[in-house]
């Protein structure tokens, strides 16, 4: 379902010159799988997926969604990705409701599609008391739950997660990863991103380690620790990507 091969991202810099935030990067990510990406800040994690959603283009490489080209039919492949982060930001003055309606009409539904999906996505995530209220009132797991159901409500068959559980609460956090574990009872292709170990070892059925732009390590996370040596995952990533 996702498909990376030779990605390069290059960016200038007044002062640093050429930097090579993504350096011949290449996996793929199949259906009813949760494929992580996993690297401490500033990895490359972001513009990748920044890349595979379409809002950046690549310097060189591809990146196919469903087998389309992100470049070529970058319209196409909007339409079939549902992109999540910690820090997205809603429409305060809105009301759940209207938000959610707003991203429904963006992906090309219309009224009666919008209503009969939200009345299972509201089911769902048990948001029926709040929908009629603005945004600016609603809680952070509230909050939350809006910014999932504006991801499916076009019931997406790729699901891309960017570090989504960065500066949430633990009841928030939950949240998100048991969304994430039923988008994959759902069969949807998953690829997420954390610098989390605990929710890549619980999560993930195949991650990539990337470090300063380039793939360090790809496979299971036991076999990671097999090969680091290492009995805590942790402790593998760290010696993987070779720092103290």
């Amino acid at each position: 379902m996702i498909e990376v091969k030779n990605l390069h991202k290059i960016f200038k810099d007044r002062k640093r010159g050429e930097v090579r935030a993504v350096d011949d990067i290449s996996f793929v990510c199949d259906p009813g799988k949760i494929f992580g990406l996993l690297g401490p800040n500033g990895a490359g994690k972001t513009t990748t997926l920044r890349i595979i959603s379409t809002t950046m283009r690549p310097t060189s490489g591809a990146v196919a969604v469903d087998g389309l080209d992100t470049v070529k039919k970058a319209q196409e492949v909007r339409g079939k990705i549902g992109f999540l982060t910690g820090n997205t930001g809603l429409y305060q003055r809105l009301t759940a409701r209207e938000v959610i309606t707003y991203f429904g009409k963006l992906n090309g539904m219309n009224k009666q599609q919008v209503d009969t999906r939200l009345e299972d996505i509201s089911r769902w995530l048990d948001m029926g008391d709040f929908l009629g209220t603005r945004c600016a009132k609603l809680s952070t797991g509230m909050q939350q739950k809006v910014n999932i159901a504006r991801t499916i409500i076009h019931d997406p068959p790729v699901m891309v997660f960017d570090e989504p559980t960065v500066g949430l609460d633990i009841l928030a956090a939950r949240a998100i990863v048991e969304f994430i574990q039923f988008c994959k009872t759902q069969g949807k292709c998953i690829i997420f991103s954390t610098h989390i170990m605990r929710e890549a070892e619980r999560l993930c059925d195949e991650v990539a380690i990337i470090h300063n732009g380039r793939l360090y390590a790809q496979a299971t996370v036991p076999e990671l620790k097999q090969t680091a040596g290492e009995d805590e995952f942790e402790e593998a990533f760290v010696k993987i990507v070779g720092e103290e």
